[in-house]
């Protein structure tokens, strides 16, 4: 037994009657409020035990939020990634086509110019031959 229960007993044991051993009561509970100001703020184990139960669901529906949206985040980037492979390789052929279509043109453009060279050198030939044939 502790000493104040020891004292409280030894109170009860010596108080000649009945209001003697209520008031010996009543001061027992009131030196107990007094050492232990926040006793009906102690949590027993069965509220620990509720706590910790409350947390462990609380931890689990989180990890279950947390799988979930993983999941949908998985699936969101997968189909980005789709997105974005089906514009790359629409830009491939676009590139294509471009590169295809510069070389049309830088072939026409060549063309041209052997043409005109040509043009100019048969000019310079046929001056050539009539000042040859006037004199």
């Amino acid at each position: 037994m502790s000493a104040v229960a020891l004292h409280l007993y030894e109170k009860l044991n010596e108080a000649p009657d009945d209001k003697a051993r209520s008031k010996a009561i009543v001061e027992a509970f009131s030196e107990l409020e007094e050492r232990y100001p926040n006793l009906r703020e102690v949590a027993t184990r069965h509220n620990l035990s509720e706590t910790e139960l409350r947390l462990q669901k609380e931890i689990e529906q989180t990890r279950l939020e947390i799988k979930t949206v993983e999941a949908n985040l998985q699936l969101e980037i997968k189909t980005v990634e789709a997105n974005l492979q089906k514009e790359i390789e629409k830009t491939r052929i676009e590139i294509k086509q471009i590169e295809v279509s510069f070389s049309k043109t830088v072939h026409q453009q060549t063309l041209w110019v052997i043409g005109s060279v040509g043009t100019i050198v048969m000019g310079v030939r046929l001056l050539e031959w009539f000042l040859a044939h006037l004199t």
